[in-house]
């Protein structure tokens, strides 16, 4: 299974004709796309009720990553976070099976420590017992110790690029899960992806799903609106290595 999909679903004008019809830009984005990264549940809360839309507006087989709230990660750095979970799990519950993954995004100063991330990952554990993508972002994540407890946890250490350490140029941890999230490079955020490294990207997807491993490949290079267009050309670059004769 291959997930290509973008932080967000906003439809830039320049591809919008690309995409089919719809109520709302998520209505229109399920049309070609079968995964997306709900990033603002890490800025703020939101209503149960707004789930229930987003899960009313795409169809059965689509699919959610949610992005764990800052609350969680970075302002109580993983620790004392029983009550914050239980919060965000009850107010995202109405999307059910669509939220078939939560993104842990780290502070760079967080590094680890081997009993706060068991007590934490446990603790995550007992409430989702679906995908957990982590995305460290000090050097200390990306040692053999904290990849042998992501992977007792069933947590896959993200491949985020720009690529921060020289140890973090391939995923990590359990590895039933790749994930992989592109920020835009050289400018984070803004910068779009040459046809070259879309094409390694698809020939990276397609070997993890011939290996039997659950690939998603989200693009958050959103600010300029480069990431819909990258996502889609990475369909496209999918297609055709999967054409009959290549």
């Amino acid at each position: 299974m291959i997930r290509i999909g973008c932080a967000g679903w906003s439809l830039p004008t320049a591809v919008q004709d690309q995409f089919g019809e719809g109520a709302s830009h998520l209505q229109r984005y399920a049309t070609r796309f079968g995964a997306a990264e709900i990033n603002s549940s890490f800025h703020r809360s939101h209503r149960s009720s707004l789930y229930e839309r987003w899960a009313q507006a795409v169809p059965e087989d689509f699919r959610f990553c949610a992005k764990l709230p800052k609350t969680i990660t970075h302002e109580r750095r993983l620790v004392d976070t029983d009550d914050l979970l239980r919060q965000f799990l009850d107010e995202s519950a109405p999307l059910g099976e669509k939220l078939a993954c939560l993104l842990v995004q780290l502070p760079p100063s967080l590094s680890f420590d081997a009993a706060v991330a068991r007590t934490f990952f446990d603790a995550l554990r007992t409430r989702f017992v679906r995908h957990l993508a982590v995305e460290p972002r000090h050097e200390s994540w990306m040692q053999p110790e904290a990849d042998a407890l992501l992977a007792s946890v069933r947590a896959a250490r993200v491949l985020a690029d720009p690529v921060r350490h020289a140890a973090a140029v391939t995923p990590g941890g359990w590895p039933n899960l790749v994930y992989l999230r592109l920020h835009g490079s050289p400018r984070v955020y803004y910068s779009s992806y040459e046809p070259e490294l879309i094409e390694r990207l698809a020939h990276r997807l397609e070997l993890a799903r011939q290996q039997g491993h659950e690939a998603w490949c989200i693009f958050d290079n959103t600010a300029s609106g480069a990431a819909t267009a990258n996502a889609l050309q990475l369909r496209s670059a999918l297609e055709r290595l999967r054409a009959p004769g290549v």
